[in-house]
């Protein structure tokens, strides 16, 4: 509660420089009967920004900087026979005293335990009192320095869009800055894996049993199987895809032609939301649907007919994942047929073509490369779904082309690799990382080859 009401105070703040530089720019304007440089609100909204973001940068240092310098002065306070026993791990000693601190307590806690917690506690109160003190000080003169530079001169339109300008770009940076730690530590520890199982293995393998890693250490023999063959995994990553495009494909793609081309404006007003509702579900609940509601059925009409499917069969996976991107190749497509202009449909007209004609040989043909466009990223985003097929597809790395068998995926393989506490010293854990960044690869792929087929098929409209 305490930083909510330390950001409540600082938004505060900020709003009444808001109204004090928006007052001080009207009463220059009216006092000196002059024309500002910018409207009277660009006024406040500077001194706003003046206030607001260096107080946020503060007190986002004392957030992050605190318990890091925590953490450092706490190891004063642990024993010297702790810190000397052969089980020690700071880490775990952290969490101990974090956990009393927090009032997590299991069982009676070791009295330097109890104690540490009790210097860490008075340690955050006063960190509360000197960040809350900070803030609001840098608040106060930050914005009182912005108040002082409005005058008939100041042009504060120009400066807040540098200011804004400049948040666009830091955020922008943040964004690509993360894209590529995740990316570098995918491939640094893709690469401890590779160097423990060769890659041929792992890209043509197909057995995939990782249990075998206890086999391994103890030099019994098993090093020369594939267990951890990938081949299976992508195999049923792939056949699950192949499922959900089957359904969303045509069902996306034909109501993307209704609502775009035959429905009223008001059956699109009501229709398009509601289909769009389907992008707002949690995937857990696709997942518990497949699962409870989808698998079950499918089990039972395929007794009635007799056929054996699996509980958790590639089917009832891949017609939820179906249901669940039906939404993206549905508004993409949408976009793209609305945007072929007008005056095309309208020479069809004028040609005798009918409605269906026109829509078949005109606007679809016209739309074409950004409907392939939609499906690719839609492949892209069934590829990398993880919940549904966890919960629906099981874990059994089948090397099959039988949507009634039960195969798995790679997503629910880095889940069930990484679930629990892993030493990410084994090449089972590591494993979860090399086949993240082949489906990384992939993905990727598959962006660049639907931007390739926008760019190459685009027609240029005026």
């Amino acid at each position: 509660m305490f930083n909510f009401y330390l950001l409540i105070g600082i938004i505060f703040i900020s709003l009444l420089f808001f109204i004090i530089g928006h007052n001080e720019a009207k009463n220059i304007k009216k006092i000196n009967n002059i024309k500002l440089h910018s409207l009277s609100h660009y006024y406040g909204i500077f001194v706003l920004l003046a206030s607001l973001l260096p107080s946020l940068g503060m007190y986002f240092i004392f957030t992050i900087g605190d318990d890091l310098l925590f953490a450092s002065l706490i190891q004063n306070y642990v024993p010297i026979e702790v810190v000397n026993s052969e089980d020690y791990n700071f880490t775990i000693v952290l969490a101990q005293i974090k956990n009393s601190v927090e009032g997590l307590i299991f069982g009676t806690p070791d009295q330097w335990v109890t104690d540490a917690a009790e210097v860490w506690k008075s340690w955050v109160y006063q960190s509360q009192i000197l960040t809350s003190i900070s803030c609001i000080f840098t608040a106060i003169i930050s914005g009182f320095l912005g108040y002082r530079k409005i005058n008939h001169k100041f042009r504060s339109r120009n400066a807040v869009e540098k200011i804004v300008m400049s948040i666009l770009a830091v955020s922008s940076i943040i964004a690509i800055l993360t894209t590529v730690a995740i990316i570098f530590s995918v491939v640094f520890e893709s690469i401890r894996f590779f160097a423990l199982i060769p890659y041929d293995d792992f890209l043509f393998g197909t057995v995939w049993n990782p249990q075998f890693e206890g086999a391994e250490r103890a030099g019994s023999g098993q090093e020369g199987l594939s267990q951890y063959g990938a081949i299976p995994l992508f195999a049923g990553t792939f056949l699950i895809s192949i499922i959900a495009l089957c359904v969303s494909v045509p069902i996306g793609l034909f109501s993307a032609i209704y609502l775009s081309e035959y429905a009223t404006s008001k059956e699109r007003a009501f229709f398009k939301p509601l289909l769009e509702i389907l992008a707002g579900i949690p995937t857990v609940v696709y997942g518990f649907f497949a699962a409870l509601t989808v698998a079950p059925f499918l089990r039972s009409s395929g007794s009635v007919l007799g056929l054996d499917v699996a509980s958790e069969s590639a089917l009832a996976a891949g017609l939820v994942m179906g249901i669940m991107i039906i939404p993206f190749i549905s508004s993409l497509s949408d976009d793209v047929i609305n945007a072929v202009p007008q005056s095309l449909r309208d020479a069809g007209y004028g040609l005798g073509s009918t409605k269906n004609e026109t829509v078949m040989k005109i606007v679809l043909p016209a739309a074409l490369p950004g409907v392939v466009a939609s499906i690719i990223l839609a492949v892209s985003r069934a590829v990398g779904e993880t919940m549904i097929v966890v919960m629906a597809a099981g874990l059994a790395a089948n090397l099959t082309a039988n949507p009634l068998e039960a195969v798995t995926t790679v997503t629910s393989q880095i889940v069930t690799i990484l679930v629990g506490d892993q030493e990410f010293e084994s090449a089972k854990t590591l494993s979860a990382f090399a086949l993240a960044l082949t489906l990384i690869i992939i993905t990727l792929g598959m962006n660049f080859y639907a931007l390739h087929i926008v760019k190459k098929y685009r027609e240029q409209y005026e």
